[in-house]
């Protein structure tokens, strides 16, 4: 179905229910190897990883991640962000380390295998503190 012009895309509640939800995304940020993320690459939604060898990527701090762009979150409040690994050495791994103020789910640290992807779901559970899934 082609994009309509002028105006187009669905307005919640306006009726179009038959065109397309059209959003907005900033063009993805990268990484390479092992760092501590900012704030900013980590809501920007996708980072594309090209590490050189193995490499962990280590969350920011609750206070330095909601001081960074999302200080009026609420609890409960959730946001997703992906994690592309595009080595193509299997020795090539991104790991996924937590912070002060995160706990992942099921652990704390996940990878992100060569050339494949994981998509995170954070929900912020208290007043210094998130929670991260990995969902796909």
């Amino acid at each position: 179905m082609p994009i309509p012009n002028g105006g187009g895309g669905y307005q919640l509640g306006d009726g179009n229910l038959n065109e397309p939800v059209m959003g907005y995304s900033a063009a993805p940020v990268t990484a390479t190897d092992t760092a501590t993320l900012t704030a900013a690459q980590v809501l920007n939604g996708i980072i594309l990883a090209t590490p050189t060898a193995a490499a962990s990527y280590t969350l920011p701090t609750v206070a330095d991640f909601e001081a960074g762009g999302i200080s009026s979150a609420n609890v409960g409040s959730t946001f997703e962000f992906v994690i592309i690994n595009l080595a193509s050495n299997a020795a090539y791994d991104i790991t996924l380390v937590t912070n002060t103020g995160w706990t992942i789910t099921g652990g704390g640290v996940t990878v992100v295998q060569e050339l494949s992807s994981a998509r995170f779901r954070a929900r912020k559970t208290s007043s210094t503190t998130w929670q991260l899934y990995r969902i796909a």
